[in-house]
């Protein structure tokens, strides 16, 4: 991921991709992103029934694609056959990497036995400095951590992030000993802005994630006066829907680094 610390103002991640023109988790999604100067893409992986890693949220295509099931229950050859409204197919991570590699990915592995092919997919496209590998579950970071030695980034978990958010209350750096930290290649604490009625950030648990070395990004960001809130308690990323809505803003208000302009992409849209 770029250092926070060499940047104007935080970063955008674009949810999915977005939404705000092409279909969720859809290379049409990140090459739009891409087009409006974002490099950092928040997204989803699930495995076929045949080891094949796919971007998709849902562990169901009927949402998304023209067709019904699990994931898990399909084979690469069966799923490919169904598009979305835009008539692309469901995307290989794989190509994904392979299509944009100017574009930092942050990959939410959403089910047990993704782990060992997402790693298999992020090596064989060298794309381990550009990756931030995401996950609700501890003992499913844990593996990926302990597998890649710290050459991969990831974020905090839900049991750390609930470690930080009571050390952040008492105050205590000691309270943070259990959180797992840059020397395990741990980058980032996302975290929604709230959970139900109890705050998660507000400016002690921004303290406390960068005492820890962590960059903090908050997800679903959409609305301007999240954004300005967000930004006055000193946020480093926002996770929305809306990356150019966001991105807009944030040059009116002097906050967005101009990125250099993308080369020639590849295959942007997966038909075959």
């Amino acid at each position: 991921m770029i250092p926070v610390s060499s940047r104007v103002g935080p970063i955008i991640l674009a949810h999915r991709g977005g939404n705000e023109v092409a279909p969720e988790n859809s290379l049409e999604a990140f090459a739009d992103a891409r087009q409006l100067g974002i490099r950092h893409i928040e997204t989803d992986v699930h495995l076929t029934a045949d080891g094949k890693v796919v971007v998709h949220h849902d562990p169901m295509i009927d949402r998304v694609y023209n067709g019904s099931g699990l994931i898990a229950q399909m084979t690469w050859d069966e799923l490919k056959t169904y598009t979305n409204d835009h008539g692309d197919r469901i995307p290989l991570l794989s190509e994904a990497l392979e299509t944009f590699p100017d574009l930092y990915f942050n990959i939410d592995a959403k089910v047990p036995g993704v782990e060992g092919p997402l790693l298999d997919v992020v090596r064989q496209a060298h794309a381990e400095n550009r990756v931030v590998l995401a996950s609700f579950n501890e003992r499913r970071l844990k593996w990926l951590r302990e597998q890649s030695q710290g050459q991969i980034a990831t974020s905090l978990g839900s049991q750390s992030v609930v470690r930080l958010v009571a050390a952040a209350k008492s105050a205590t750096k000691t309270r943070t000993w259990r959180i797992p930290g840059s020397h395990q290649g741990v980058v980032a604490a996302q975290v929604p802005l709230s959970f139900g009625p109890v705050t998660v950030v507000d400016r002690r648990f921004v303290a406390a994630a960068h005492s820890h070395g962590l960059a903090v990004h908050v997800w679903t960001v959409d609305e301007i006066d999240d954004l300005n809130q967000l930004i006055a308690l000193g946020v480093d990323g926002f996770v929305t829907n809306k990356p150019k809505y966001l991105r807009d803003y944030l040059i009116d208000r002097g906050l967005w680094e101009e990125l250099p302009a993308p080369g020639a992409m590849r295959g942007q849209h997966p038909r075959d």
